[in-house]
């Protein structure tokens, strides 16, 4: 008899052992952000603000590993193979800019790995193809920021314009996008020019700009590159209106910028003037929690709309993990496969930048709450009426 109740008991133990261990699985959550070269001031407060995420979610303890993937895409793609095949994690976070967030999804989608990207570029989730459909992002698409500048550009009496954007897939898709806003506005695009994130000089394309004589001209680059243009547009005389995109949307721009960005429009999302919203503004007291937060672990003035776009990853990830739980366990295809319905099905999540209802067919999710105009004042952000 005890003989044979030594083997059961044990088995038990045994069984209980791995069910205890299987409830207590980590979810494992792979970020891979631009927190050094040209995008560095966009991946840092990003970087900084995985600290600020939940450490546990419905019981589950939530580890993160973070890398760095220097602004570079072919780094991209490494960092997120890695993640995928060495760290097993069961969702992507990042990158930071478009062609690195581009250059990701052909990784998570043969993994079958969820995303969720900090890049601002529509082409990242539209359209929801069978590619796409792991794919996620935080940020406020292009057409919705231009049609907030073009909106800007009209009540302002801007006829023509001028454009000087990234030569890459975020300059290219700002192009087409504020093109389109800019028709539908009556405004004429008389010059478009390119320069490098890297870049030292861009004299020869502003002269062109200038030849032009835009009304206004739009920068369509991001961080503190953006900067370039427009301070050798102030050197070079150029006195008519200046707009950048959400990219800039950092103290890094106001410092490299300096006085050269003085009285430059934009559009941002509302974290970036949170204290500034009307008490009636639903995102307000969302935005104003992350600005909390950030500050009390980095110092007053510190948030970006960058590190925003993380936050509301993680807000997303935070939402939709309860759900997937129910299906599955972290660490398996099936609990992956889980958290991808949960976020498509993410409905009313209140982040920094708005409030996020996913769908099959829109994995952004966000609505015109999403967007505020603001003018640099004395080296300040000032929200618009």
């Amino acid at each position: 008899m005890n003989k044979n109740r030594f083997p059961f008991r044990a088995l038990v133990a045994a069984v209980l052992a791995l069910a205890a261990g299987a409830a207590l699985a980590d979810i494992n959550v792979g970020v891979t952000v631009s927190a050094t070269g040209p995008a560095a001031s966009l991946g840092i407060p990003e970087k900084n603000t995985i600290a600020l995420m939940p450490q546990e979610i419905a019981g589950q303890k939530v580890h993160y590993i973070v890398l760095d993937d220097g602004s570079d895409t072919t780094k991209a793609v490494s960092n997120t193979r890695k993640l995928i095949t060495e760290d097993k994690v069961d969702v992507i976070l990042g990158s930071t800019v478009t062609p690195n967030s581009l250059a990701m999804i052909d990784v998570v989608s043969e993994a079958q790995v969820p995303m969720i990207s900090m890049a601002a570029s529509a082409k990242i989730v539209d359209p929801v193809d069978a590619k796409r459909r792991w794919v996620f992002k935080t940020p406020q698409n292009d057409i919705m920021m231009s049609l907030a500048i073009a909106s800007h550009m009209k009540d302002h009496g801007v006829k023509t314009v001028g454009y000087i954007g990234f030569a890459d897939a975020y300059g290219e898709g700002w192009y087409n996008e504020f093109s389109k806003a800019a028709a539908l506005k009556g405004i004429t695009v008389v010059a478009n020019e390119r320069f490098a994130r890297n870049d030292s000089s861009v004299t020869a394309q502003v002269l062109k700009l200038q030849a032009a004589k835009p009304d206004a001209i739009l920068v369509g680059g991001s961080g503190t590159p953006a900067a370039l243009p427009q301070i050798t547009l102030k050197e070079r005389g150029y006195t008519g209106l200046i707009y950048q995109t959400h990219g800039v949307a950092n103290a890094d721009f106001l410092r490299v910028g300096g006085k050269n960005v003085e009285g430059t429009y934009l559009p941002a999302g509302p974290v970036l003037v949170a204290r500034q919203l009307p008490a009636s503004n639903p995102v307000r007291n969302s935005a104003i929690d992350y600005v909390t937060r950030y500050e009390a672990m980095y110092g007053k003035d510190t948030v970006s709309t960058f590190g925003g776009h993380a936050w509301d990853a993680g807000r997303l990830m935070a939402a939709a993990v309860p759900v997937a739980l129910k299906k599955a366990q972290p660490g398996t295809p099936e609990f992956r496969a889980a958290l991808r319905d949960a976020l498509e099905n993410a409905k009313d999540v209140a982040g920094a930048h708005g409030i996020f209802n996913m769908s099959p067919t829109d994995h952004l999710g966000l609505d015109q709450r999403a967007r505020v105009m603001v003018k640099i004042e004395n080296g300040a952000w000032k929200v618009q009426p």
